[in-house]
């Protein structure tokens, strides 16, 4: 098989196991939500159930991200393991009857999809720059991403025909989760493991990732340069050196250096905040439409709207990435696609309060606003986390920590913004989203400056300079 058609294939191989990962993802909890309150569970209950993943989630993140970097074991098979235990703990609410039973049951399993959902981003994201390199990592990784958002469209699409046709009992719609597994787990195998340094964002062979994209622009030309190249470095890894954990870490750069770095700080901030306003809207959205049942549960008729809302928002975050891939390809900046992003937040809180009277129609079209926003903010966390930390040996780690802060934003969110609707109403929840959302985009556009074409060369400069300290002035 040709090198073209080799790559090809793993990245189709990318692209599926991340359609049953986006199946897997968390587009789903509203239904859930809408599941509880009709056993007869309260706001503030099923906010607590959809919290304490998130809870969860951020405090096992980084610790993720770190155990992705240094393992020495197959990062294939904690993808299978993490996204059977995701299934796993989303299916246990099949096992829920009445309002006060099942409480423990799902409390403690949203524990459980907090910790295995939080090694299936830093897995993904470490098998593509394993098996890319630094310069290739972006296009597929928008792939991933794009092919994500097709994945949620399908399982929000799925969930609202079988919960509107089951309607009331709504809960057999979760099984889409489990058979969403199933044939993530198969597709795993099909993926390449790469380079496991590489994979952590070391740069372990100087010209593999020119041989990779050489090679795919001259066909069959360069194959058996970069074929012997690789071979090369596998032979260089296979040494007790490169199997050593102290040499590992002695290459990678320090957990302060990184986690410091301005730029990282910025990220975290904003993408806290972000999703501080941003979380709790579509739960927002989703109570205004359709509207409840005299005993507070949700009508059926507000089933295919919610489901709708999650189709076109992120039918609208497939194109967001589509686009933002091609403009990055073309040259445009990190931070512009940015700060788009960023801006459609208060837009879509203030037209959903102005709205909120006008129909199901104008609510349901905010979402477009929604799919741009997280469209563009999906796309541009991994390539931000890669021009900061690669070179670093610490890639793995930095996402888990943006993601924790990103999720510790969302968790309040659902939290805080749920108490609010019990307490004052959807409109004070809305308006509270709209004053938060503008200190994201004031963060960003003071704060961050741009990184692209940067990827890699204040931390190898860095790593560089430590290595001369730590050899006497000769670098080995």
């Amino acid at each position: 098989m040709g090198l073209f058609q080799l790559k090809l294939s793993h990245k189709v191989a990318f692209a599926l196991v991340s359609f049953f990962l986006g199946e897997l993802g968390d587009g789903l909890n509203i239904f859930q939500g809408i599941y509880l309150v009709a056993l007869g569970w309260n706001e503030g209950s099923v906010g607590i159930a959809l919290s304490l993943m998130g809870f969860t989630a951020l405090i096992v993140q980084t610790f993720a991200g770190d155990i992705i970097d240094k393992t020495h074991f197959d990062r294939r098979a904690f993808l299978s393991l993490a996204s059977v235990a995701t299934a796993f703990s989303a299916s246990a609410i099949l096992f829920v009857n009445g309002a006060d039973g099942g409480r423990l049951l799902i409390f403690s399993t949203k524990v459980i999809e907090g910790i295995s959902s939080s090694f299936i981003g830093p897995c993904v994201a470490a098998l593509t720059l394993a098996s890319f390199g630094p310069d290739s990592f972006d296009e597929v990784m928008a792939s991933n991403i794009f092919w994500g958002h097709v994945g949620s469209i399908a399982s929000a699409f799925l969930a609202g025909l079988a919960g509107y046709c089951l309607y009331p009992d709504i809960k057999y719609c979760f099984l889409v989760i489990g058979f969403s597994a199933l044939m993530a787990v198969g597709g795993v195998q099909l993926l390449p493991e790469g380079d496991p340094l590489l994979g952590r964002g070391l740069q372990t062979h100087g010209t593999l990732d020119n041989d990779v994209a050489n090679a795919r622009d001259d066909g069959i030309k360069n194959e058996d340069s970069f074929k012997t190249d690789y071979v090369n470095m596998e032979q260089k890894q296979s040494s007790p050196k490169f199997h050593s954990q102290e040499s590992e870490e002695n290459m990678a750069s320090s957990y302060w250096s990184v986690f410091s770095d301005r730029k990282t700080v910025v990220l975290c901030l904003t993408g806290f905040f972000f999703h501080f306003a941003n979380a709790n809207v579509l739960l927002v959205l989703g109570e205004l439409m359709g509207g409840d049942n005299d005993d507070g549960s949700v009508k059926r008729s507000a089933i295919p709207l919610i489901a709708g809302a999650i189709v076109l928002a992120q039918f609208t975050m497939s194109g967001a990435t589509y686009a933002g891939d091609r403009m990055t390809k073309a040259g445009w900046g990190r931070k512009p696609l940015f700060m788009a992003g960023l801006l459609t937040l208060p837009v879509r809180c203030a037209l959903i309060i102005f709205w909120k009277d006008a129909g199901d129609s104008f609510l349901l079209s905010t979402q477009i606003l929604d799919g741009l926003g997280g469209g563009f903010f999906g796309l541009l966390h991994p390539y931000l986390v890669n021009d900061i930390a690669f070179g670093s040996g610490r890639f793995n780690v930095l996402m888990g920590l943006t993601a924790s802060c990103f999720g510790l934003g969302a968790t309040l969110s659902n939290l805080l913004g749920q108490i609010i609707v019990e307490k004052m109403g959807h409109v004070a929840s809305l308006s509270g989203s709209l004053v938060l959302s503008v200190i994201p985009i004031v963060l960003f556009a003071i704060g961050m400056p741009e990184t692209y074409g940067q990827r890699g060369k204040a931390l190898n400069k860095e790593t560089h300079d430590v290595e001369v300290v730590r050899t006497g002035g000769q670098l080995v």
